[in-house]
């Protein structure tokens, strides 16, 4: 295992769509392994591929990020690949949802509060589960990332405006 580098905006690779992946092989269980300890690092609650600059449809999540009585020591993550939303309902605001790759940045984003999600495990065995809550979110975040969609992708334009500006500067500044 080995952390990784995480790309941050304005990356042109985060913006590409991911390839499905067809074989569960050595390289892709290396890869969710690399992911996990990367994202536990970072430290967050969710990866996607192309946040280490393989754009192939694989995320990680915090196996207990939904558990308010959670043991921050305990490190277990859940790796999905091929993961698709086949459903959402009802409406939530993910409050200051920020991004491993947003350097510096959160702001209130809306999302489902429900979502129906299929994918493969790490074995290749089919999953099909609902998330709600921070899980929905979790899952909706992670899979715009292999859609070439960031968070602030989802809010105004005026915000996103005042976030480049502001990262611009920061560039300035260095």
């Amino acid at each position: 295992m080995a952390i990784r580098k995480i790309l941050t905006y304005p990356e042109k690779s985060l913006l590409q769509p991911s390839i499905k992946v067809d074989t569960i092989d050595e390289e892709i269980k290396n890869l969710i392994a690399d992911m996990g300890e990367t994202m536990f690092n970072a430290p967050g609650v969710g990866l996607a591929s192309p946040q280490v600059g393989v754009n192939k449809r694989v995320i990680v999540y915090d196996s207990n990020a939904a558990n308010p009585d959670k043991d921050d020591l305990v490190q277990e993550f859940t790796a999905l690949i091929n993961p698709e939303i086949m459903a959402g309902s009802g409406s939530i605001i993910s409050e200051k949802e920020a991004c491993l790759s947003v350097v510096d940045y959160n702001s209130d984003v809306k999302r489902y509060e429900k979502v129906t999600v299929q994918a493969l495990d790490i074995e290749g065995n089919p999953l099909d589960f609902e998330a709600e809550g921070i899980l929905a979110i979790i899952m909706q975040h992670e899979i715009d990332h292999l859609d070439g969609i960031l968070f602030i992708d989802r809010i105004s334009v005026l915000k996103r405006t005042m976030y480049k500006k502001k990262l611009a500067k920061m560039q300035d500044d260095q």
